[in-house]
């Protein structure tokens, strides 16, 4: 940062650092007595609510949906354009599950309920899809197809997570190496767009293009109503190993690729393929990498092997069971495939352990674990705008999407400019399709036959980063919106991307130099979401945002002949 911007900057008073830092240390106070049991009786009444939706026959469910979808188009066509402002769904900001302060909602006034999308409404098979609405989550989804020895191919580890949220976002779990990222995995949608028509999308029907540009877009194009999914068969435990490795962030890096790519190129070849993966760095020389596959009960139960039955309350942390493999040495368990599914939820990986100080200690786990997790919406809820802010320059939540053979600079960078730890790592594929997504794979990728690549996608890292910086556990400055920055044009100079949960702190220029906006912008235009709904752009940048600015922008979009061309990155 120039001394012109360091003079210019806030300085806040020292009452208030002193006011927010009391709140931060006595918030577990909020957290035990009103956060844990309120989500626990949130949660209990969630799952009383799909049970009996479950008791419905398909044929029920498909109805209801269908009225449901009638009374949506009916709303939006209650929408007068003139004085109704942007359409944004009903579900109240505090609601949502990533960690932007979600103030684009200020600019939108006119409010489409879906609430009632919350059902699974077939389960094929013979096709192997499951057919959902938007609202469904991880939970409910495993919760139905696991028993049936089935998962959705890819399926994100956190409750919580939404199939509307994961395809108009982002989603990564351990099997994405195989089959990309969980909009990678999306057979068709169905969409209700600005004008009211309700299309359903594939990737070779008529609305390929809105089909293709719908992930990342934040729900921007149009209002997702159904999905159908691609499923797999899976069996009852997953046979986990895990491998300690020790030396350099390059070097750790290194392990990492090779515990799942093939150095002979051979990465489509289920006998030297993992059907899980995923690494943790816990400091600079330290890691563990964790590879799995599908094992039968039988299996699991032959003499000798450890069954980890991890979905009991008091079981320790996952982050921290995997990291006795440095003291230990490398180990195989088995564990039930759900309870590995959702692995990081009961400890939102190690962010938990920020939330409640004492939650991993064995006492809490065993007499409170059962509460575990605190709702993320109630603990935003539960927020003042100085905590907030606090989190946002004090506090890192980033997910970085780079290529397989950069993960090791990325290591490094993190290391160096903002050293947080422990960092999750996830392999999965960029695909090389037909049309020009907002993500894609370097340019020529194929050419260089790079460890993890194919003729048909290239090999990518999603390195997580989540966690207090070092500098501000010593007590040192840290300006973490500049340091995000830093990272955002960091990652465009080395075409990676940034998961848009997290807040971006780029200018709009730029940001359209990390995704390609090219077909994006054409279906906004041809679908008339332009006036409609709001470009994803404003939906991720930090700041609040009046209705009339976020028109006048949308206005000036639409008049533009051509979108907005690269331009060099800022300083």
């Amino acid at each position: 940062m120039s001394a012109a911007k360091a003079s210019v900057a806030p300085v806040r008073s020292k009452k208030k650092i002193q006011l927010v830092d009391f709140l931060l240390q006595f918030r577990w106070i909020i957290v035990v007595f009103f956060v844990l049991p309120f989500s626990f009786l949130y949660y209990f009444s969630i799952y009383l609510g799909d049970v009996r939706a479950e008791r419905k026959s398909y044929k029920q469910r498909q109805v209801e949906h269908l009225e449901n979808v009638k009374e949506v188009v009916k709303r939006l066509g209650q929408r007068d354009a003139s004085k109704d402002g942007l359409v944004c769904t009903a579900r109240p900001p505090w609601v949502v599950v990533g960690m932007r302060n979600v103030d684009y909602k200020r600019a939108r006034h006119f409010e489409v309920d879906l609430s009632r999308f919350r059902n699974i409404l077939e389960i094929d098979r013979e096709r192997m899809i499951a057919k959902v609405e938007p609202l469904v989550n991880m939970a409910q989804i495993s919760r139905v197809t696991v028993p049936m020895n089935l998962s959705l191919a890819v399926l994100p580890e956190f409750d919580d997570l939404t199939v509307g949220g994961l395809i108009n976002g982002f989603g990564v779990e351990g099997s994405s190496h195989i089959f990309g990222l969980f909009s990678d995995t999306v057979v068709s949608l169905e969409v209700v767009l600005a004008d009211g028509r309700v299309v359903r999308a594939t990737k070779d029907n008529e609305y390929s293009d809105l089909f293709y540009a719908i992930p990342w877009s934040q729900g921007t194009l149009g209002l997702l109503l159904s999905a159908e999914i691609k499923l797999i068969p899976v069996k009852e435990y997953v046979k986990l190993t895990y491998k300690p490795v020790t030396g350099s962030l390059k070097e750790l890096a290194q392990a990492y690729a090779d515990s799942f790519a093939p150095k002979d190129g051979d990465q489509d070849n289920p006998s030297k393929v993992p059907e899980m993966v995923e690494g943790m760095i816990y400091s600079p020389t330290e890691g563990v990498m964790m590879t799995g596959t599908y094992a039968s009960k039988k299996e699991a139960k032959q003499r000798g092997n450890v069954i980890n039955t991890y979905g009991w309350w008091f079981k320790p942390w996952f982050y921290q069971h995997a990291q006795t493999a440095l003291k230990r040495g490398e180990f195989v368990e088995y564990i039930p495939t759900r309870d590995y599914y959702h692995r990081h939820t009961r400890s939102l990986y190690w962010e938990g352990k920020l939330i409640l100080p004492f939650g991993d200690q064995f006492w809490f786990r065993f007499l409170l674990g059962w509460l575990m997790p605190p709702k993320i919406a109630l603990l935003k809820a539960t927020q003042s705008d100085s905590i907030r802010n606090y989190y946002h320059d004090h506090h890192v939540i980033q997910d970085l999407l780079v290529p397989l053979y950069k993960v090791g600079d990325t290591l490094e960078w993190v290391h160096r400019e903002m050293e947080v730890y422990p960092i999750w790592l996830c392999p999965h594929r960029i695909y090389k399709l037909p049309v020009k997504p907002m993500i894609y794979p370097e340019p020529g990728f194929e050419a260089h036959n790079r460890q993890g690549d194919t003729k048909y996608a290239q090999m990518y890292t999603d390195v997580g980063v989540y966690y207090v910086p070092g500098a501000v556990l010593r007590g040192e400055p840290f300006d973490g919106a500049e340091k995000c920055r830093q990272l955002e044009l960091w990652l465009i100079e080395n075409h990676g991307f940034q998961a848009q949960y997290a807040v971006t702190e780029l200018s709009e220029k730029n940001f359209w130099r990390m995704f390609d906006n090219t077909l994006y912008e054409k279906c906004r235009r041809k679908y008339k979401a332009i006036g409609t709904f709001m470009n994803v752009y404003y939906k991720s940048k930090k700041g609040r945002k009046t209705e009339k600015e976020v028109q006048e922008a949308e206005q000036e979009k639409a008049e533009q002949e051509t979108p907005e061309v690269d331009e060099p990155a800022e300083d």
